[in-house]
């Protein structure tokens, strides 16, 4: 059973960074990918960052230069770097799993390819 516990969010001021982390459990890290996702208050569930088994990244473009998807194997832990963070970053964060396949293209960042969520670590930027 994989399991995703999210940390590292908070109250931030625009331009300012956060370091998120996601602690990852009975994943097999040989295959799939696992990714970033955020959704704001009415509206969709966005994929940000994915991270194939091969260290393959994807990124959306809204976010390309200023997040940084890594994984630490050893520590068991997922990371999203965010830097010169915007009012609209403002979102509930979220780190999935796909145990299974690495997409690429369009469904790299498409919510429906994860299986597993974790709860999610909430990030506000004021202006």
């Amino acid at each position: 059973q994989v399991q995703l516990v999210e940390s590292g969010g908070g109250s931030v001021q625009a331009g300012e960074s956060l370091r998120l982390s996601c602690a990852v459990s009975g994943y097999t890290y040989t295959r799939g990918s696992l990714g970033w996702f955020r959704q704001a208050p009415g509206q969709e569930r966005e994929g940000v960052a994915r991270m194939c088994s091969d260290g393959d990244t994807k990124y959306a473009d809204s976010v390309k230069g200023r997040f940084t998807i890594s994984r630490d194997n050893a520590k068991a832990t997922l990371y999203l770097q965010i830097n010169s963070l915007k009012p609209e970053d403002t979102a509930m964060y979220y780190c999935a799993a796909n145990d299974y396949k690495c997409y690429s293209a369009s469904w790299a960042l498409s919510s429906v390819v994860y299986g597993y969520w974790g709860q999610g670590t909430q990030v506000t930027v004021s202006s």
